[in-house]
């Protein structure tokens, strides 16, 4: 028999839940790739938020039922999605003019890095072979109000994600406002990485071992 491993902190369905708690009714969100999708199905209840997506959508609902979606009907990330009452579709070109123009509040985004300083690394970790572009990361981050990060807060191996400077090509440069992992919720303030909120069961030392910088913890906070 195989032994499953034990769960530690939120999982990638949780996180992406708790994050949908701090976005305001009314905003207007754009969700990266990956965990990021997921908290289009997690508005919480008597909120509207409208979520863009930069290949022509605005208006994106939660994800369809399996088999019941429309091929046509996709995301960024080539994901089917469903369109709430209301919805809109334009031109490739007009979504980023709407992201440019700081017609969005918020953008979700996943990360490589994120640094102490709020610099943002998420598209390449410049190894032979990576990706060779960084799509529409760069257009968000500079244009979009409030930038979150979703991520797992080590990588597979272990190493930290949140760190003092990111090695790995930027996508920006002190844009970070906030940041969930399965351990912690942590803001960025001041240079240094700050605890909002500690997953349950998870204390600070266990967060800060798995940190590549200094913590505020939350007694200071």
């Amino acid at each position: 028999m195989t032994e499953q491993k034990e769960i530690v902190g939120l999982t990638r369905d949780q996180m992406a839940q708790r994050c949908a708690l701090d976005i305001h009714d009314g905003s207007y969100v754009n969700l990266g790739i990956g965990i990021p999708e997921l908290v289009a199905g997690y508005v919480p209840e008597g909120r509207e938020v409208i979520y863009h997506t930069e290949n022509g959508l605005l208006g994106m609902g939660q994800p369809p039922e399996p088999g019941k979606g429309n091929p046509e009907l996709i995301n960024a990330g080539k994901k089917q999605v469903t369109a709430n009452p209301g919805a809109a579709y334009f031109h490739h070109a007009d979504s980023f003019a709407m992201i440019r123009g700081g017609h969005l509040d918020v953008c979700v985004l996943g990360a490589l890095q994120v640094s102490q300083t709020g610099d943002l690394a998420n598209w390449s970790t410049g190894a032979p072979g990576a990706i060779p572009s960084v799509g529409g990361a760069m257009d968000l981050i500079a244009g979009v109000k409030t930038v979150y990060v979703i991520t797992q807060h080590t990588t597979r191996d272990g190493e930290p994600k949140l760190v003092e400077s990111c090695t790995f090509p930027l996508t920006g440069l002190g844009v970070v406002h906030r940041i969930y992992t399965d351990l912690a919720v942590i803001d960025v303030v001041d240079g240094q990485f700050k605890v909002v909120e500690l997953s349950p069961g998870i204390d600070v030392d266990y967060v800060q071992q798995r940190t590549g910088a200094t913590l505020i913890p939350l007694a200071d906070t």
